[in-house]
């Protein structure tokens, strides 16, 4: 069975310094942690991405949606889910809010789908929105976080697109998982006669596990080293190292075998 190396593709080499440079110009107006510096920040740039020009507040001349739009563009002004729940941490959450209202407004614009860019542009913000980001961290648009601060991903990881991360609680993302496309990972589970009541819990994947296209993992399972979640599968309970489970709820349908080269990396890895 053939095995395919992905392709190095790169932009040509001015749009790829000015790319480069644009990334590192916002990682330097990011590292300010005032969420007011930083929703300027975001407000400037989404303006130019979707407009064009440089910002200008909406006059009283211009149309009622032209004015909502721009407002629209300052995160100030827009308003996410996560910050409503009872657990969420004002000053925590509230100095990555304008960077995550960025991100998600940044992959709905006209230079969402550019990967080369995409990629390094979420990985820069994802130094400043996440628990810990390792190195070589692959995140496709779409990728969408509840509050980011209880959120690690580890080296060599990736997420596909439109994955959504529930760190509500806490998630940890061991070193080379996968999460695929549509797949959810969720750390918070709701009482079942009142909804209100939020149980957080940690939830784990890997290290080197996968979840697959539209799988979900529940709050507090643990996805074990080599583990996968098959396409679809509902992991309502801890995944073995190893084992292959599919369906909802998820069961074990295989257990992996493991060429003796992969077993000699591994052994070599351990402390």
């Amino acid at each position: 069975m053939p095995r395919y190396e992905y392709r190095n593709l790169k932009p040509q080499p001015d749009a790829e310094k000015l790319f480069l440079g644009w990334i590192d110009w916002l990682d330097k107006q990011f590292a300010n942690r005032d969420a007011d510096h930083r929703s300027v920040v975001a407000r400037d740039a989404l303006h130019q991405l979707y407009l064009g020009r440089p910002y200008v507040p909406p006059g009283a001349n211009d149309s009622l949606a032209h004015q909502a739009l721009v407002h629209s563009f300052d995160p100030r002004n827009a308003t996410l889910e996560p910050e409503s729940y009872g657990d969420a941490d004002p000053v925590r959450y509230g100095e990555r809010k304008p960077l995550i209202w960025f991100w998600m407004m940044y992959d709905r614009s006209p230079l969402g789908l550019n990967h080369w860019l995409g990629h390094r542009m979420r990985a820069m913000l994802a130094r400043h929105v996440f628990k810990h980001i390792g190195k070589n961290v692959k995140i496709f648009h779409g990728v969408e976080v509840s509050f980011g601060y209880n959120l690690t991903v580890e080296d060599n990881c990736t997420l596909h697109k439109y994955v959504l991360l529930d760190d509500r609680g806490e998630i940890i993302i061991h070193e080379g998982s996968s999460v695929s496309d549509y797949a959810n990972v969720y750390s918070h589970a709701h009482d079942l006669n009142d909804g209100m009541i939020v149980t957080n819990e940690s939830t784990e994947i890997g290290p080197r596990a996968r979840i697959t296209y539209h799988a979900t993992v529940m709050s507090g399972v643990k996805v074990a080293e080599h583990g996968i979640v098959g396409s679809m599968g509902v992991a309502s309970r801890n995944v073995e190292p190893f084992h292959i489970v599919a369906g909802i709820p998820a069961r074990t349908v295989k257990v992996k075998t493991i060429a003796p080269e992969a077993i000699r990396k591994a052994a070599e890895q351990k402390p």
